[in-house]
């Protein structure tokens, strides 16, 4: 298994060593020559040269949930769940960015300025930067010698996954945008949006293609490129996106009856690091949830859940993502948490401090955390109701196991105080609260998601900050599991009026050992099953909607009995409760956003409002693409400056293609 992993990433190094240029990230789609430093006709003659291409588009997937931008490290995919129901920003002492306002301030040009905590525009330049690498390789495949028409139909059906793949998330991040399916010989600079519908249209035939060319898993020698399953798993979520829900059906249908795939229910692989820091300070009961998230086993052969894992191994190819700290509370002493005799709370001792006690090592076992972004009040609690009942016993929410982290599971480490080792409080016996901010310091969370074993912070004693997966440490993450695939069938299912669609969503409840099933599911329902199952896997932001859509082009009504009309779903503004989309309608019910309780929260250096409004469906075009196109006009999305109702756009792929063909 090894060496076929570092096959891979050989092809990567070589990109990086031989063709510099084309690695990098552009931010302008315009750019008609990534080959720049070199000559490409030589360089991707032979199939070494498409090989590199394609292990970079491999390797950049990773790059859409952590990502080193030279200042630091951080993780792109909290943009799509702080544009959702599921996360808010936590930073409150340091002010929001767009966040503490998004109405007001996600805008084409100040609000898609990339920080650390807002990467809209990188998701702009990171898909484009995969269409190109993919444009690339079918640009040059057919004039490379000596290879079989099936060679060359799955590289084309390998490049068609990765340029559909980024045009999906693309579509349903930003709308219609610009279509870009060559390298092009000669500058361009007279785009024209293209209809999303056209554009997704075009990746369904381009994968119906791959789907045939591309090789199962099981015939394949190397780990971490994509397979047939792959390519099966992104036409169902495409036909979901242009309404063809039994052809959806159909295909999620072939990945778990026919393409040799099981859900995993039993324990299996390493333990990997089971026990946190120290058993003393939070143990782990072996079970199948944990397995199946631990970085090490997400490429293990006999694992049957796996579709395509994203390689994050090597010290080559390996990308910091630093989830403890990101994603857990700010837990330790910094004068916000305090014990109900005024110590300080949570002790972030090293273990060569002579205060260090392997029993009460928080550090360790949880991760330093700063809590750049919080879930939900929603996601920590009511999410989790099935029936009335909050289900405990799920293992995806289950503290006794030792995958899921309650505030008042954390014990006091400080032996200056006459409450150490009992276990934290937010209210002392008076009512008098603990927590100078409950939004940054006091919240639930899903251990299993974010806890990696620090390689670098282990390996030096003095550490006081275990920040998750760094150099060293195995950071692979799944891009697609099989675990979705059940989920998209039941929204096939649900779009068609099929009943069965509830057992599909309690297969995945059965493997989390849950005490409450469904009889019936709703819209809602299947989508509070994919926050539960695919927290920090699934592109949220993306899903709700494109579901969206679905919703009003099938007609059926929402959890609340909402419908939605398909010519106005996405051209409402607004800031009202009533209204808008499924999307808004998700943001609005189960996060804070317009809610009075998150309205002019006072901390640090700024009044923090969580604000939404309904045109904030699809994010802004941003202005650096509109402005570059200096002799044509991309269209702009409803509600933000630079909108024109009469802008020209393709409507047909075809045409789109055939404005480039022009242009050589």
């Amino acid at each position: 298994m090894k060496t076929n992993i570092v096959k891979h990433i050989a092809m990567s190094l070589a990109v990086v060593a031989g063709t510099s240029a084309i690695s990098s990230c552009s931010r302008d789609f315009l750019d008609p020559d990534p080959l720049s430093m070199y000559e490409p006709g030589k360089t991707f003659s032979t199939e070494s040269g498409l090989q590199a291409a394609l292990a970079m588009a491999d390797r950049h997937l990773c790059n859409n949930y952590t990502y080193y931008n030279n200042k630091n490290f951080s993780c792109p995919i909290a943009t799509e769940y702080m544009m959702s129901d599921l996360m808010l920003y936590g930073k409150t002492d340091q002010g929001g960015g767009i966040w503490d306002d998004v109405n007001k301030k996600l805008t084409p040009t100040s609000g898609m300025q990339e920080n650390d905590n807002n990467y809209m525009s990188f998701y702009w330049g990171q898909g484009y930067t995969g269409v190109k690498y993919a444009n690339t390789i079918l640009s040059y495949i057919d004039g490379v010698k000596g290879l079989s028409e099936a060679t060359k139909n799955e590289y084309k059906g390998r490049a068609y996954f990765h340029r559909a793949y980024r045009y999906y998330n693309l579509c349903w991040q930003f709308g219609d945008i610009p279509l870009v399916t060559k390298i092009l010989e000669v500058p361009k600079q007279n785009y024209k949006s293209t209809k999303r519908d056209a554009i997704l249209r075009m990746c369904v035939s381009d994968m119906e293609k791959a789907v045939e060319w591309v090789p199962s898993q099981k015939q394949m020698s190397t780990i971490g490129m994509v397979n047939k399953e792959a390519c099966r798993m992104l036409l169902a979520k495409l036909y979901l996106s242009i309404g063809e829900w039994k052809k959806a059906e159909q295909q999620c249908d072939e990945l778990i009856n026919n393409s040799g795939l099981a859900l995993m229910k039993k324990p299996f692989g390493s333990a990997e690091h089971a026990n946190g820091g120290e058993p003393e300070t939070w143990n782990i009961t072996r079970n199948v949830i944990w397995d199946l998230h631990r970085p090490v086993n997400k490429y293990r052969t006999d694992n049957t859940e796996t579709i395509l894992a994203m390689l994050n191994v090597s010290d080559q190819r390996h990308v910091d993502y630093l989830t403890m700290r990101i994603f857990g509370p700010n837990w330790n002493d910094n004068g916000n948490l305090k014990t109900p005799d005024g110590k300080g709370a949570g002790m972030n001792y090293a273990r060569n401090n002579s205060n260090y006690r392997k029993d009460h090592d928080l550090l360790r076992a949880f991760g330093r955390g700063i809590a750049t972004f919080r879930p939900t009040a929603w996601s920590q609690h009511t999410m989790w109701e099935v029936n009335g009942v909050e289900d405990n016993q799920d293992l995806r929410h289950n503290s006794e196991v030792g995958n899921w982290v309650h505030m008042t599971d954390l014990k006091y480490n400080n032996k200056s105080s006459k409450y150490d080792g009992k276990p934290f409080q937010l209210y002392d016996e008076s009512g008098k609260c603990l927590c100078n901010d409950t939004i940054r310091d006091w919240f639930d969370f899903p251990l299993y998601k974010i806890y990696f074993k620090d390689a670098s912070a282990e390996a030096n004693l003095g550490a006081t900050q275990f920040n998750g997966c760094t150099k060293g440490t195995d950071g692979t993450l799944y891009l697609y599991r099989l675990a979705e695939a059940y989920l998209l069938r039941a929204e096939a299912k649900f779009y068609q009026g099929d009943a069965t669609a509830a057992d599909d969503v309690n297969e995945i409840r059965k493997r989390a050992n849950c005490s409450q099933l469904y009889t019936t599911v709703n819209i809602g329902d299947i989508m509070n099953e994919r926050a539960r199952e695919l927290y920090l896997e699934e592109w949220r932001n993306v899903e709700l909607t494109r579901v969206s859509y679905d919703l009003a082009l099938s007609g059926k009504p929402d959890e609340w009995g909402n419908t939605y009309d398909v010519n106005t779903w996405d051209k409402q503004e607004g800031t009202e409760l009533t209204g808008g989309s499924y999307w808004y309608q998700r943001c609005v019910n189960y996060s804070y956003y317009n809610r009075p309780w998150g309205m002019g929260i006072k901390s640090g250096k700024a009044t923090l409002n969580y604000t939404m409004n309904k045109n904030n469906v699809f994010w802004p075009i941003p202005d650096a693409a509109i402005t570059a196109n200096r002799y044509g006009k991309l269209a702009q999305n409803y509600g933000y400056s630079g909108y024109d109702a009469n802008v020209p756009m393709f409507t047909d792929w075809k045409e789109a293609v055939a404005d480039e063909d022009s242009a050589n």
